[in-house]
């Protein structure tokens, strides 16, 4: 597994979106959260949805992943949120120490 990690997490709406990525910078889970407009066209329940949510693009250290899902999970308003986890392969080695530094701890 790579030392460095992107997840993906959808959010129904703006508010749910900021209390999670707060939650998990604060608690170290993540260094950083950007957050973004998605419209998400998904099968749910055997109906197609068309929605719009919020999407997280998190930075975090593949070590805290498994502390990461349990927290979105234990937060999220969804029964089956999207995290989604991809491999970070390489960037500035400044930030990248910088996401180290950030998610001490967790």
């Amino acid at each position: 597994m790579e030392k460095y990690l992107v997840v993906l997490i959808t959010a129904p709406n703006d508010q749910e979106a900021s209390i999670l990525s707060h939650a998990l910078v604060e608690e170290k889970l993540i260094a950083c959260a950007n957050r973004f407009p998605v419209q998400s066209i998904y099968r749910w329940q055997d109906n197609i949805e068309n929605e719009a949510e919020i999407m997280l693009i998190c930075k975090i250290m593949a070590s805290n992943l498994d502390k990461l899902i349990k927290r979105v999970k234990e937060l999220h308003s969804y029964d089956v949120p999207e995290i989604i986890a991809l491999p970070i392969l390489g960037g500035s080695k400044d930030y990248l120490d910088w996401v180290s530094e950030n998610t001490k701890g967790a």
